[in-house]
């Protein structure tokens, strides 16, 4: 039977962690609970936090958004490792990935809208175009051509997970119709490129992991370790985001929101650490961060402010 572990096996390789957001708006509190999680793993392993910029779907992104993200973290003392990474100046890096699949067989060309895609299978592409396109119709996408068979995978905080792709998603898109990389392509190739051993970040990934493993096979990557933390939510149980409305992170209190997301996160952190600096109650989180405190559950109410 499968077993999951919060602790790495001692013969890991040295630990890369990393910290990807979107810029879609300013952070928030369930992006500052993913950011802190991933920041504590790397270094309390005595490990490099790696940044990224997920800035591959203009018609969500808001203008100025990254640089806020960027002062935002650096306001509640989340420091990375070497410069930013920004998905944007990587389009070649994730064409070319999809050169090697598509030279392999193993992606193809789809001419189905997303609301004919969706409307024939019911939730599952069912493979309209994998043995070539209809008649007097062009490509619109590109998707991968998924085998029969589940992909199974131990994670450190949800324990053993596995989907059958084929039935879950059916054969998923790597190339949009509009032109760009989709995100399950550019996060296995940037993982990659970064070195990245570790992944921690939240339980809304959690069913994208095993289509990402899946991508790592395929083009011969090493595949990280992974650790879903839990998804904060608002009181009707939607996930804190733009679309939810989710206020920003109050950066003129950093060390008080620091110890919200602590909190969440179930470390035992002292109430009087939200009146100190972010400093002071980073370096509590550091000395005390137990990955195994964590609560296992997919979804949790974030705790108010103060």
């Amino acid at each position: 039977m499968l077993e999951h572990s919060p602790h790495r096996p001692r013969e890991s390789s040295p630990y890369r962690g990393r910290f990807a957001p979107s810029p879609t708006g300013p952070l928030h509190f369930g992006s500052l609970v993913a950011a802190l999680g991933s920041f504590l793993e790397a270094r309390s392993s005595n490990g490099q936090w790696l940044l990224r910029m997920e800035d591959i779907d203009p018609p969500r992104e808001v203008a100025g958004a990254a640089d806020d993200i960027l002062r935002t973290l650096e306001a509640l003392g989340l420091t990375w490792d070497g410069s930013v990474i920004y998905q944007s100046a990587r389009v070649d890096a994730y064409r070319a990935a999809l050169s090697r699949l598509a030279g392999a067989g193993r992606a193809y060309p789809c001419a189905c809208t997303r609301a004919e895609a969706m409307s024939a299978g019911k939730g599952v592409y069912p493979g309209t175009c994998r043995r070539g396109l209809p008649p007097d119709r062009g490509p619109r996408s590109w998707r991968l051509r998924v085998d029969a068979g589940s992909i199974a995978v131990v994670d450190r905080l949800q324990g053993p997970i596995g989907q059958d792709l084929s039935r879950a998603v059916g054969d998923y898109v790597l190339w949009r119709a509009d032109g760009l990389p989709a995100y399950q392509l550019a996060v296995v190739v940037d993982d990659a490129w970064q070195g990245v051993s570790d992944v921690v970040r939240g339980c809304d990934l959690l069913e994208s992991t095993p289509r990402q493993v899946y991508l790592q096979r395929l083009l011969g990557l090493p595949q990280p370790a992974y650790a879903h933390l839990p998804l904060a939510v608002n009181a009707r149980g939607d996930k804190l985001s733009k679309q939810t409305a989710a206020p920003p992170v109050r950066a003129a209190k950093a060390a008080g929101e620091l110890v919200r997301a602590l909190r969440f996160l179930g470390q035992p952190v002292p109430g009087e650490l939200a009146r100190a600096q972010p400093g002071a109650v980073l370096e509590w989180a550091l000395q005390h961060w137990r990955l195994d405190r964590v609560p296992a559950v997919a979804a949790s109410h974030a705790p108010a402010g103060g």
